[in-house]
């Protein structure tokens, strides 16, 4: 795609597969729609998807290190060189990952820089054993943060946390979900589920440690006329299922890859309600507001969810889902038994659900990202 010299110039720099990133995709299209010209550097992964599907100009990078120091190390001095020596008018980093080497050519090439937290990246599971990682990531955060001038994140908790450490408090974008009415949904005999069973999906691209699979796992193995979908990938996808087998539960619980947003959705539309389990064992899930939250909701279908914070209150404003004291497999099984054997029950909550949707969209959010975006693209 050619550039146009009358068109602000934006690229998007992630460390992940830009076809199933949707915030980003979301935010991107908004942008998009002020008149400029973006730009999308990501990752290249087996699954991606075909460049002629992404409405934008891409860069996607082949990495010989799939994962850990020296996957950041070099992802971010690709993303450095490759800013440096292309024409941009405005960069936006994805997380703290991409940081440095935005800040860097900013500095450099004095242009403006958008930082969007996707989550509490210092607080994320992955690093809290780990010192000497989570201290280069720490000190990359309170090196830079403070000299930001725009912010976005995903939560209130998270811009209070950022707001208290670095007193800069950043405008909160929900990932709320586009509207999913109209799409075709599966029916039970296309995904092999008796009439009568409960049939809960749990979605996700990060089903990772402490996020409740494994407890989910053993709930619908003790619960009759239950079925489950788990939809998407995460690092323990492959003890999920061998704990599935070991549990001679195979028959009732089927797996999906990770899919685009449309084709996950008709998945999601055919469940009867959705599970969010994260466990609040570190800040960054104690903050999170994830998106298969909205992504239920725009299905019309109630939430499961461990009591955090956020989850939590989007949940009880809207009476559209059961939040459980604990992930354990004893309070998981409480909540999907309400669900199976009071109908009504979950006939409320799924209107509910249809009618949280309302304001809770991306058409709504996304007011928010084009008055963000339109007074920083004034000033370039």
């Amino acid at each position: 795609m050619s550039q146009s010299p009358n068109k602000t110039r934006i690229v998007f720099s992630v460390t992940n597969c830009i076809c199933f990133d949707q915030r980003v995709r979301k935010i991107a299209e908004a942008v998009q729609m002020l008149d400029c010209e973006v730009s999308i550097i990501g990752r290249h992964l087996d699954n991606c998807c075909d460049s002629g599907s992404v409405p934008f100009t891409t860069r996607r990078f082949r990495m010989y290190f799939k994962r850990g120091f020296l996957f950041y190390k070099f992802i971010n001095l690709r993303l450095f060189f490759y800013l440096l020596f292309h024409r941009f008018d405005l960069l936006v980093a994805n997380d703290l990952d991409t940081l440095l080497p935005n800040y860097l050519i900013s500095k450099l090439k004095r242009m403006p820089l958008v930082y969007d937290s996707h989550e509490y990246f210092t607080g994320v599971p992955e690093i809290q054993n780990r010192p000497l990682i989570k201290w280069v990531w720490t000190t990359i955060e309170k090196n830079i943060f403070p000299r930001l001038k725009y912010v976005m994140t995903v939560s209130d908790s998270i811009a209070e946390q950022y707001e208290k450490q670095y007193g800069i408090r950043p405008v909160v974008i929900r990932n709320c979900a586009r509207s999913s009415v109209g799409m075709k949904q599966f029916s039970r005999s296309d995904l092999g589920v008796p009439d009568d069973h409960l049939l809960l999906i749990l979605q996700g691209g990060g089903i990772n440690i402490d996020r409740g699979g494994e407890e989910l796992i053993e709930a619908v193995s003790r619960l009759e006329n239950v079925s489950l979908i788990i939809a998407g990938s995460g690092d323990v996808i492959d003890l999920l299922k061998e704990k599935t087998i070991a549990l001679n539960s195979f028959d009732r619980i089927r797996f999906i890859k990770k899919l685009p947003w449309k084709e996950m959705m008709r998945y999601t539309r055919s469940a009867d309600a959705g599970m969010s389990l994260d466990k609040d064992t570190n800040l960054n899930y104690h903050f999170s507001l994830p998106n298969k939250l909205f992504d239920y909701i725009s299905a019309g279908i109630p939430t499961v969810a461990g009591n955090l914070p956020e989850i939590r209150k989007i949940i009880e404003d809207n009476n559209c889902g059961i939040i459980i004291p604990s992930v354990t497999p004893g309070e998981i099984c409480k909540a999907i038994k309400s669900l199976r054997d009071d109908r009504a029950l979950l006939n409320k909550m799924k209107l509910n659900a249809v009618k949280a949707s309302e304001s809770l969209n991306w058409d709504l959010e996304n007011k928010k990202v084009t008055d963000f975006y339109y007074g920083i693209i004034k000033e370039v």
